[in-house]
């Protein structure tokens, strides 16, 4: 059973961010069926707040349903992974556009404190496990790029990205070895420091592609090419 934190949210608040942490970090498979009686186990509440999680999480595209048979994991899909990272640079672009038009200190200062605490983790311990503190660093550094812009619905609409484009990367992070992310971060934070808006965006599309490249190897391998004689 996972133990629910108090949080001070309703259960079905609570049972709705457990329910989405664990597809996001994929202990629920794609296209896996939701039973509540598993569920109400797994979390130890009762069926009203894991149906009111279960609707929510509906909406929002997490979990699909199907008519008189429940809930499942949604599907994941090479062209959803495509537009959901094609969206994030045009957004993202904008929101950092506008942070470095903003030149606030306390945001600039905010990304720099953030990267530097990322620079401390490694996304892999001993090169094989996946390392929950870089995780939890590198969303903050991401979120600290934009939050300069003070939109409040700009920056909600990039944490729903992010966390869409994680579970992609969450189901292949094992499959790769660590590769030349500080660079690329840091790179992105001298862009932004410097006041190039623009480059801050081609480095991100740069530093999302890689990502993208290697998640499509590992769940969406192109056939092989038949070649006619």
């Amino acid at each position: 059973m996972v133990k629910m934190k108090d949080t001070g949210l309703t259960l079905g608040s609570s049972a709705y961010e457990a329910i989405r942490l664990d597809i996001m970090e994929g202990r629920f498979k794609p296209g896996e069926k939701l039973q509540f009686d598993a569920l109400r186990e797994r979390y130890g509440i009762g069926i009203s707040p894991i149906r009111e999680a279960l609707s929510r999480l509906h909406s929002e595209g997490w979990v699909a349903r199907e008519e008189q048979r429940g809930f499942r994991v949604a599907e994941i899909s090479r062209s959803e992974l495509l537009d959901v990272v094609k969206t994030r640079v045009m957004i993202e672009g904008l929101a950092v556009a506008e942070a470095i038009a903003l030149q606030d200190v306390a945001s600039e200062e905010a990304l720099v404190l953030a990267f530097h605490r990322l620079s401390k983790e490694h996304r892999l311990i001993d090169g094989k496990v996946r390392n929950t503190e870089w995780e939890k660093r590198h969303r903050q550094f991401h979120m600290a790029l934009i939050s300069g812009c003070k939109m409040k619905w700009i920056i909600q609409f990039c944490e729903q990205l992010f966390d869409v484009a994680e579970r992609y990367r969450l189901l292949s992070a094992a499959r790769h070895p660590e590769r030349s992310e500080m660079d690329e971060h840091r790179a992105i934070l001298d862009a932004y420091v410097a006041g190039k808006a623009d480059e801050v965006k081609v480095l991100l599309m740069r530093h999302y592609q890689v990502t993208v490249d290697i998640i499509l190897q590992a769940q969406f391998p192109a056939p092989p090419l038949k070649v006619d004689a």
